[in-house]
């Protein structure tokens, strides 16, 4: 991923704040000689620090490359949308001749693996993903006799290394960024507003 000075995040809490509140993305195994690697779409926890954790499916294919080689990328993008070339164009420029771009934000979590087959343990790690997307939902503890627990293997990530971007208009002057952020607020279209968040956040 390209990361420009610009578009770097500020500080380690920028991206962690915002990772707190994204828990889906994309499972990346790239295994060892393989043509392409395994990527799996899926949620996840993520405890603010250097862990993640999420579950999968037996019969997933992720668990061959996971088996040749332990490490993934976990790749989250959002917060995106689509500027078009009018809006982008530079102040007295002409808008015909405006180049469109994308905001977007993107962590990339590099990560060692180790796979969790312990029904104690699997059970754990379900309950914490359970108090995370529905506290207080009633729904009974899993234990660790349950039946369904034999369908899944548990993963968890421990980060070693993390590449964020928040792609804003940092790059441009003051007068464009208050113009395409005018621009959003009256789109107000899928993600406009998040986007706008950042645009305006970032300075």
């Amino acid at each position: 991923m390209l990361i420009h000075p610009w578009d770097a995040a500020q500080h380690d809490t920028e991206w962690r704040d915002w990772l707190s509140t994204h828990d889906f993305g994309q499972l990346i195994a790239p295994g060892s000689g393989r043509d392409l690697p395994v990527v799996v779409p899926t949620h996840f926890r993520y405890d603010g620090e250097r862990t993640v954790l999420l579950h999968l499916a037996r019969p997933n294919p992720v668990w061959h490359a996971l088996d040749e080689h332990p490490r993934a990328l976990l790749a989250v993008t959002g917060d995106y949308t689509y500027v078009p070339a009018a809006w982008n164009a530079a102040e007295d420029t002409d808008p015909a001749q405006g180049v469109p771009t994308s905001y977007y934000a993107a962590v990339h979590l590099e990560c060692d693996v180790r796979v969790l087959d312990d029904p104690a343990v699997k059970a754990e790690l379900l309950n914490a993903q359970l108090a995370h997307f529905e506290p207080g939902s009633g729904r009974h503890p899993v234990t660790p006799d349950e039946r369904l627990l034999k369908g899944i293997r548990g993963i968890e990530l421990t980060v070693t290394a993390v590449r964020a971007k928040f792609k804003y208009g940092g790059n441009r002057s003051e007068a464009d960024r208050a113009r395409i952020s005018e621009r959003l607020r009256e789109r107000n279209g899928f993600l406009d507003a998040e986007a706008r968040g950042h645009l305006t956040r970032r300075g």
